[in-house]
């Protein structure tokens, strides 16, 4: 007999909420992307997008392994590594067909060329190739050939992150280190590399991974070390704050997202804390029990991803076609409460759809999976969400 499988709604609200914080942060003229995180710190959505994925993944293998063996585990997360992959096809696909639309049209929009239409339209045989060997990755499919690999790997890792954490940390630290050298070496038809190497973005994937199979003691938190330690987050969010409103005049080079440069680590880091006292006090529990819209939209993780970025193409485009407007910040808003209320939309269907199928086929809600980042329902908490 199956043991209980719980999920922890902190974690679902969280992906929910990152999610649509990704299509928001797309969109040219955003209103709400003013106040996201890229704007007061040093590291952004994609580091909270990672983190979670492995927080949920090592959920996902340990409720797996201890319902069906770790046998089975480690084939689910082979069979996740693939479905990830015609997700980032489906994605590709959506941003080529996003061009070739605004072409047909002829608007006057960047987007033309983000899409990467023009380039398909000249070769289309050898671009499908390339996209389909990762040497090319679509505008906002980039993210998805990385989870390709951690999906594929998940199911290795985590048995061995369980047994030797410390190890574990200190290989992925020598690895996330050697980065910049090895990300080179991944098939590229561009000179630049990958956008995100997963060489160096693995390095937070382990450290969600690690964050749930060795959480931190409740007792801990009430600790004066724990207190020291708040007082230290607090401090650097606010310095690096100051420094994104005040000091930083220039935008940072890409290389530093691209290789998860040391600074966004620790700036993720201190927020992170921040974040694990919330939650352990159980504020973010109670917003999110008032929110499950978005928690949902964390539960529908993959089809919101592939939505979502085809939707901030659309609103983007619409809002630079649309002329310049008298007011700017309401246009600006109103495109993001579309964006917000495409995505919602997306998981209510996703949902749905998902309860239909689990009802054709006589089975248990288990063996259907639809999140990217590999299950965050069988993340275990201390009470289960209410659905």
């Amino acid at each position: 007999m199956m043991t209980p499988i719980r999920r922890s709604i902190e974690v679902d609200f969280l992906r929910g909420v990152v999610l649509i914080v990704i299509a928001l942060d797309h969109i040219y003229g955003s209103s709400l992307a003013k106040f996201m995180l890229h704007n007061y710190a040093f590291c952004d959505a994609a580091e909270v997008f990672v983190f979670l994925g492995g927080y949920a993944s090592a959920a996902a293998y340990a409720a797996i392994e201890a319902n069906r063996g770790g046998r089975a585990a480690t084939m689910r997360f082979l069979s996740r590594g693939m479905q990830i992959y015609r997700a980032y096809w489906l994605t590709a696909v959506l941003m080529l067909a996003s061009g070739a639309i605004i072409a047909a049209l002829r608007l006057r929009t960047p987007m033309l060329a983000e899409s990467e239409w023009p380039l398909f339209a000249a070769q289309p045989w050898s671009m499908m190739r390339d996209i389909a060997l990762f040497r090319h990755q679509p505008y906002l499919s980039a993210v998805l050939p990385m989870y390709v690999f951690f999906a594929l790997g998940a199911g290795v890792a985590a048995p061995y992150a369980r047994r030797a954490p410390i190890v574990t940390l200190f290989g992925s630290l020598g690895v996330w280190l050697l980065a910049p050298v090895l990300g080179p070496l991944l098939p590229s038809a561009r000179g630049g590399g990958w956008g995100f190497n997963p060489f160096a973005w693995q390095f937070m994937f382990v450290c969600g991974m690690l964050a749930r199979l060795h959480p931190v003691p409740p007792a801990f938190y009430a600790s004066c070390t724990a207190r020291e330690l708040t007082r230290i987050a607090i401090g650097t969010a606010l310095g690096f704050a100051f420094s994104k409103l005040v000091l930083q005049t220039q935008p940072m080079p890409g290389i530093m997202k691209q290789n998860l440069a040391p600074l966004r680590v620790v700036s993720f880091a201190a927020l992170a804390w921040l974040v694990a006292v919330v939650v352990q006090r159980g504020w973010l529990r109670a917003l999110a029990s008032r929110m499950r819209d978005v928690v949902n939209v964390g539960q529908q993780g993959m089809p919101c991803f592939v939505a979502g970025a085809f939707i901030s193409i659309v609103i983007d485009t619409a809002l630079r076609v649309s002329g310049p407007h008298r007011m700017p910040f309401v246009a600006g808003l109103c495109g993001d409460a579309l964006a917000i209320g495409a995505v919602i939309a997306t998981a209510r269907l996703a949902r749905a759809l998902k309860r239909r199928t689990v009802a054709t086929r006589g089975g248990p809600a288990i063996a259907v999976w639809t999140d990217v980042d590999d299950a965050a329902r069988y993340t275990a908490c201390t009470s289960p969400a209410r659905e």
